[in-house]
């Protein structure tokens, strides 16, 4: 059974192109064939952070509209032959041209190729094709960074895929910097846990390695135990069914 998992912001800046690049990675080293679905028109860039842009032609729309198979349309990952990309298009999309209908093709495709997880990377607020992948996805992930601003998006983000009868919300606070934490600049995995009503998925520390993977178009790799590295295969692990504890910052 292929499960479908959207991830969310409330607003831009929240690191959650790199977290769905690294949690899509962690699965795909555990043998997980994952479909990464990059849903943000217009402005898309899970490509450029997985190292792929030479390789994707088709977008999930051309898929969603039966212009073409979604096995032909997917891009392998070049050194993780598990993980696959779906590009969004280039340009926003029209209204109406993407529904839910024809993302539930899409998923059926995905179902029949065998793959374990979808993972959207959602686009950053309410854009109208938001609504067509929250009415496939069986879990959502909310991902926040702990400032004010973007609690309060985290937060209506969460009533938004609540209401669109998303079964499982779960929130991820990104970033985190306990030096700011200390100075009482940004708020406690506490705070955001309150301020969003949703249970904590995972805390990923801030990590400078992720913008060089990024840069250099590679998965995050390291051994230390308080790196983004870890805290995306701690989440791969809870998404598996896992328990594993929180990383300790």
């Amino acid at each position: 059974m292929t499960k479908t998992i959207i991830i969310a912001s409330g607003k831009g800046g929240t690191g959650k192109t790199s977290l769905a690049a690294g949690v899509g990675a962690a699965l795909a080293k555990r043998g997980r064939k994952v479909l990464a679905i990059d849903g943000d028109s217009g402005l898309r860039n899970l490509d450029i952070v997985m190292g792929m842009s030479d390789r994707v032609v088709f977008s999930f729309a051309d898929v969603a509209a039966g212009m073409i198979p979604l096995m032909e349309a997917a891009a392998r990952h070049p050194s993780l032959e598990q993980l696959f990309l779906l590009t969004a298009p280039a340009e926003p999309l029209s209204p109406g041209a993407f529904t839910a209908e024809g993302m539930h093709r899409l998923a059926g495709q995905a179902m029949d190729a065998a793959f374990d997880y979808i993972l959207i990377d959602g686009p950053a607020g309410l854009a109208e094709e938001f609504g067509a992948f929250a009415a496939e996805a069986s879990e959502a992930i909310i991902v926040t960074c702990g400032g004010s601003g973007s609690l309060r998006g985290a937060e209506r983000m969460a009533r938004v895929l609540e209401d669109d009868g998303v079964p499982q919300v779960r929130l991820v606070v990104n970033r985190i910097r306990r030096r700011l934490i200390r100075r009482g600049a940004i708020g406690t995995v506490d705070d955001a846990m309150d301020a969003t009503g949703l249970c904590l998925l995972g805390i990923v520390p801030e990590d400078e390695e992720v913008s060089v993977a990024a840069g250099n178009g590679v998965p995050v790799c390291s051994d230390k135990l308080r790196s983004a590295a870890t805290a995306y295969r701690n989440i791969a692990l809870r998404l598996e069914g896992e328990e594993v504890p929180l990383l300790r910052l």
